[in-house]
């Protein structure tokens, strides 16, 4: 299951079950039962961690064959998710049971997706107050204090979140939607994907707008999408001051180790900085600025240095050790950094000979410029050579001129000592052979 994944990548909650996916590609619709025993199946991979769980967001993107909803010339806009819903209210009214019944087993939270204004809000809670009533008239248990929260995705909640908040828990930034919502962008139509940019400054102000007004009324708030695993990003997210991010299960790892090296007063002000931008591309060159200003992020560090690696080629180094790049929050696209390394490759071979070789790239997929190393357990194949002692060099496309032609000449400098050859290769730990090098190219 997705949600064992995620716990596994170190998930402290499921920000967003999707439910739709549970309707799709099937001829009828999940019983009661089969639900219930689904989301009861997720709250035991939780262990106690609580779940979102989003009611079916059907339409749209995601049409269901049985349901016969006419096929529409602007679906996002159209017939979809909670305004289906009054017309299928058997399949809600299940959909709601079934996540009552679920709520005695676990910590589950209840989130309606596209709400737009307070007549939906008002129509779902008396839905979910007649469907807590039937389980009470037949003596099954739920958890009478289950939160109600809704997407955040629709411009118009946005002036009436006080409002809201009289009547909900908590919200969650749907930021896929609202960037297309705000900016009157179809993120799939081909001519305008270019003004789709969750980093327009007024887009940015419009989350800072929601997270401060649904704070003032002491509720809280978090964000999905695209935007809340984007590394780059994250600073701005954390300046926010959201309650929570979801994001899928392979981002959480980088994500987590990017944001333990932020801090928070600092990427407030880079927020602020942010919002008083005029272009997307001021925000861009800003928070490239801000990446390279960040002093706790050595460029050679113990946690990117492998020993004893098991790769068996060339290809699987190179795989292997930018897939280390991304588990320490310093990369978070590790198949377009290591296209960018083969690039150089197809130039010329980076083997430098006695069994040592130095791939590098300046490159913008590389979050946190960074010395790599691996030595092998046998040496590979290396253009015409072989190589044991592989040491990466990832330079971020901002840093200084000449930084990394500078530290490659140094690096190719020293490997042409023996003394300096044995010392890497017969270095006893990652900690040794990283104050090597910071000793030896001074760092």
């Amino acid at each position: 299951m997705e949600a064992q994944a995620a716990f596994g990548n170190g998930a402290e909650g499921v920000g967003l079950f999707r439910t739709e996916m549970l309707y799709m590609d099937r001829t009828s619709a999940p019983g009661e039962s089969e639900l219930y025993n689904i989301f009861c199946q997720a709250l035991e991979s939780a262990n106690g961690r609580s779940i979102i769980v989003r009611t079916m967001d059907i339409g749209g993107d995601k049409p269901v064959d049985y349901l016969n909803i006419p096929a529409e010339a602007n679906p996002f806009l159209g017939y979809r998710a909670v305004r289906i819903y009054e017309e299928y209210a058997s399949l809600f009214t299940t959909q709601l049971r079934s996540i009552l019944r679920a709520s005695a087993h676990g910590s589950l939270k209840i989130m309606i997706p596209m709400i737009s204004s307070m007549e939906e809000i008002l129509w779902v809670k008396e839905k979910l107050a007649e469907a807590k009533q039937q389980l009470r008239n037949e003596h099954i248990p739920f958890d009478e204090k289950i939160q109600l929260g809704i997407m955040l995705e629709v411009p118009s909640v946005m002036f009436i979140i006080d409002q809201c908040c009289e009547e909900i828990d908590f919200f969650s930034i749907g930021s896929n939607d609202l960037t297309q919502y705000l900016l009157a962008v179809d993120r799939d139509n081909a001519k305008v994907t270019r003004h789709y940019n969750s980093l327009n400054p007024a887009f940015l102000r419009a989350l800072d707008y929601d997270v401060q007004a649904v704070h003032r009324q002491g509720k809280w708030i978090g964000l999905c999408g695209e935007l809340g695993a984007k590394g780059s990003v994250l600073p701005l997210l954390v300046g926010l001051g959201l309650d929570e991010l979801s994001m899928s299960a392979p981002s959480i790892p980088a994500a987590k180790a990017r944001m333990a090296q932020l801090d928070s007063r600092e990427c407030r002000k880079l927020l602020n900085q942010a919002m008083a931008c005029r272009t997307s591309l001021e925000v861009e060159h800003l928070l490239a600025q801000f990446r390279m200003t960040q002093q706790d992020a050595p460029l050679v560090t113990a946690e990117c240095i492998t020993l004893e690696s098991d790769w068996r080629s060339k290809e699987e180094v190179l795989k292997g050790m930018t897939d280390n790049l991304l588990l320490a929050g310093r990369c978070r696209y590790p198949r377009k950094l290591e296209a960018d390394l083969w690039a150089r490759e197809a130039v010329f071979s980076t083997g430098l000979g006695f069994s040592f070789a130095i791939p590098h790239s300046k490159s913008e997929h590389i979050e946190q410029s960074t010395i790599s190393v691996a030595r092998l357990q046998a040496p590979v194949r290396w253009g015409d050579d072989e190589a044991q002692f592989i040491i990466m060099l990832t330079l971020n496309k901002h840093a200084a001129g000449d930084q990394h032609m500078r530290i490659f000449s140094r690096l190719a400098r020293r490997i042409m000592h023996e003394e300096f050859r044995n010392a890497l290769v017969n270095a006893a730990s990652a900690d040794a052979i990283a104050s090597l090098l910071q000793h030896e190219l001074e760092l």
